[in-house]
């Protein structure tokens, strides 16, 4: 918080949700109880995928990356956020500030690109039932994996690369839980177009190009059922993306539009709040979604649980 424009930065202040002293035990209660919740219920799916044999499709091999994915995605900013209140300090590192970016970010795109994958796994499986295995081999799923890991570990990388490009003033207080890339771009001093051109350009790679993925891959899904002509088959294919389809809409609505809106303006303690939902609500609730409308996924759980008693 030392500085002027040609200092190095040693700590950037994050403000959290709330600067009422009174709510930070509330914060610290509530926050707590829902990275526990992410943290099991995702857990739980890996370990059910593993475990029961019938679930060794392609569909749930990502479904069990994805809630991989989840539990290091609120892991990034949770932890923090939680220490900072416990201990009155809402300072982080520069150093800290950097890795924290660069693992959100990473995470974050291999949400949506898993989002993407799955979409794309259920149109095979509803429009192309009989060449599903044949078109979702496991070398095309590993390969799929792959590409979506280095995607995204080089778009985080260029990002984080750009932002120690910048330099840095006196204010240093970021109105955010954590070091959201936007806000600290924005406390820059120095020019940061560049920045600023590299993040839309990788909304709309890493982003739009997905959403349009996910969505022709829906409509060719629905367009698919309207043609079954029994009522029990067209349930029966509606439930198979049901799970899908709530998580994408719900992280989607709030992730794209915090985003983008917080770029846009410097008072984002609301953007902060409404964060909180695909930061980590949506990856608390993807594993009820998924185990509540999927009977396999409730068969292997009541497996495991069996097991571990």
């Amino acid at each position: 918080m030392e500085l002027g424009n040609d200092t190095e930065v040693l700590e950037f202040i994050l403000l959290g949700l709330s600067e009422v002293e009174e709510l930070q035990p509330l914060f610290l209660g509530l926050f707590l109880a829902m990275y526990l919740v992410t943290f099991i219920g995702n857990l739980l799916i890996i370990l059910a995928t593993i475990t029961s044999s019938h679930l060794h499709t392609p569909m749930y091999f990502f479904l069990a990356n994805f809630s991989f994915v989840d539990i290091c995605f609120t892991s990034t900013t949770i932890p923090k956020m939680l220490l900072n209140i416990q201990t009155h300090n809402k300072t982080i590192t520069y150093q800290g500030c950097l890795t924290q970016m660069y693992f959100f970010i990473l995470f974050a795109e291999l949400d949506i690109f898993f989002l993407c994958i799955m979409a794309y796994d259920r149109f095979v499986a509803i429009c192309h039932p009989l060449h599903y295995t044949v078109i979702m081999n496991p070398r095309l799923c590993v390969l799929l994996l792959l590409l979506s890991w280095i995607l995204s570990v080089l778009d985080s990388l260029l990002r984080g690369l750009l932002v120690l490009r910048l330099s840095f003033c006196t204010n240093l207080e970021i109105p955010h839980f954590f070091c959201e890339i936007n806000q600290v771009i924005q406390l820059a001093c120095s020019d940061n177009l560049l920045n600023i051109i590299e993040m839309y350009f990788a909304t709309v790679v890493m982003g739009i190009i997905p959403l349009t993925g996910i969505v022709f891959s829906y409509s060719r899904i629905v367009s698919s059922i309207r043609r079954i002509t029994s009522a029990r088959g067209k349930y029966k294919a509606f439930s198979t993306c049901g799970s899908h389809l709530s998580v994408v809409s719900l992280f989607y609505s709030t992730g794209l539009g915090v985003y983008f809106s917080s770029s846009t303006t410097q008072n984002s303690r609301e953007s902060a709040i409404s964060s909180v939902i695909y930061t980590t609500v949506t990856p608390m609730l993807n594993p009820f979604i998924y185990s509540l409308r999927n009977k396999d996924i409730r068969g292997a759980l009541k497996g495991l649980v069996g097991i571990v008693t």
